[in-house]
């Protein structure tokens, strides 16, 4: 099995050793000498190692390498438990702010009647209100694709229809025998609640 020798420890050591994904702190920092900033972001300059660590235990604080492929690395005075936790909380409320694109589809044939609309107007609403982007697709048939006309007006009372709730983010467009439009939620929009019915009077 291979072993570093003497020259290839020495030249790791003089690198701060293998990088890790792990961030190091205080005695895991192994270097001669660091570029040290203050708790407050102030530039203290190279200084060695064991002074670092002093001032960081002077100030009650951790020594953090934060540039490690820096040369002389970079090490910061902070509170690490506290950095560690606020990096989380920020981390979890990103995951949460961040919200999965899904595409719905829904499909209408251009001389729908009034009542399939009004049933297809009402997924595409709900779609929409839950934060979806809805892909809807006019499909023709026979002669009905020499009257493109007619799915185009069709999507535009469809976006007219919904516009309290999502805009159009793609526009019409023919796709073979087919016109499709793209509706995307407006970012305001927040899924609704069923109202509490009224408590009849005794």
């Amino acid at each position: 099995m291979w072993a570093p020798g003497r020259n290839e420890k020495k030249r790791n050591s003089d690198q701060g050793g293998p990088i890790s994904s792990e961030t190091r702190i205080n005695e895991r920092i192994r270097v001669p000498e660091v570029r040290l900033v203050g708790p407050n972001g102030e530039q203290v300059g190279i200084v060695r190692i064991e002074d670092a660590l002093r001032l960081a235990q002077e100030a009650d604080l951790d020594l953090v390498e934060v540039a490690p492929q820096a040369r002389p690395p970079v090490a910061k005075l902070m509170d690490f438990g506290k950095f560690k936790y606020e990096s989380a909380q920020k981390a979890r409320e990103s995951r949460r702010n961040q919200q999965l694109t899904v595409i719905k589809e829904q499909k209408l044939r251009p001389k729908i009647d009034q009542h399939d609309y009004e049933t297809k107007k009402g997924h595409v609403s709900r779609f929409l209100a839950a934060g979806n982007k809805v892909k809807v697709t006019i499909m023709f048939r026979g002669r009905e694709q020499s009257r493109p006309e007619l799915g185009f007006r069709l999507l535009q009372k469809l976006a007219d229809d919904v516009t309290e709730l999502g805009f159009v983010e793609s526009s019409p467009k023919q796709d073979g025998r087919n016109m499709i439009m793209v509706l995307a939620p407006h970012k305001n929009v927040k899924p609704k609640t069923a109202k509490a019915e009224p408590v009849p009077e005794a």
